[in-house]
């Protein structure tokens, strides 16, 4: 095992638009273990109004599903987060000190709409970095604004952690965002990168994203944005 950190995921079963049941869960938890992933980060959506399931039965479910995974892949640890829609629930929970963090560290996982870049939202991410908190930006190559001009990317990437989807990288799917992910590993901007994986059909083109970062950055690209990087983000540390 290659010892790939995850920082994105939705095998968590019955939650979100993720894994329906936990035959479901255990087959995307395999597919990333067989590409060499050891420690995945589940992170669930909390989106007002689409996918909000209460922490208490996230917290269970996750429960659930680390019983079932140690026993038939003791080699894979999971850890518990959250993909965070940058709304008012969010911010209630940044005010209150309490937004789902990675393993209730410092690090979080937030998006945002693809269309519209929020008001001050550089601002309210330097804010959080001098609280002493790690706001992680999942795919920056589905919004517009980085689609338009990498120098948001840029920008954002002085306050926020940047994870791209790996999926994005393979080529297949949206044009624009195909080349805005390729660009943002290319010219240095992404911190890390993650599958985003939602279903086992998911595996192909997570696969092909690992290996065309290995393609074009070698073994170390891959073990800095798969590996070190996302370590050094799980501890609150932008890398």
């Amino acid at each position: 095992m290659a010892h790939y950190v995850d920082l994105h995921s939705h095998f968590l079963p019955g939650l979100d638009d993720g894994a329906d049941n936990l035959d479901t869960c255990v087959g995307m938890v395999r597919a990333l273990a067989g590409m060499g992933f050891s420690d995945l980060c589940a992170t669930p959506h909390q989106f007002a109004g689409m996918f909000q399931p209460p922490l208490d039965q996230v917290r269970l479910t996750f429960d659930q599903v680390s019983c079932e995974i140690a026993t038939m892949l003791p080699d894979v640890r999971l850890l518990l987060g959250a993909e965070n829609y940058w709304d008012d629930v969010l911010a209630s929970r940044i005010r209150q000190g309490e937004p789902p963090c990675y393993d209730g560290g410092k690090a979080f996982l937030f998006e945002i709409s693809p269309a519209v870049m929020p008001p001050r939202l550089e601002a309210a991410l330097f804010d959080m970095r001098v609280a002493g908190r790690l706001p992680v930006l999942a795919h920056p190559e589905r919004y517009s604004a980085v689609q338009r001009d990498l120098g948001v990317a840029e920008s954002l990437s002085r306050q926020a952690a940047l994870l791209v989807d790996l999926a994005a990288l393979s080529g297949i799917g949206d044009r624009a965002q195909v080349k805005t992910a390729r660009r943002l590993v290319e010219e240095g901007l992404a911190h890390a990168a993650a599958s985003d994986i939602h279903d086992p059909d998911d595996s192909p083109a997570i696969a092909s994203g690992l290996a065309w970062i290995e393609k074009r950055l070698g073994a170390e690209g891959v073990k800095r944005l798969l590996s070190d990087n996302p370590r050094r983000i799980l501890i609150g540390q932008l890398p």
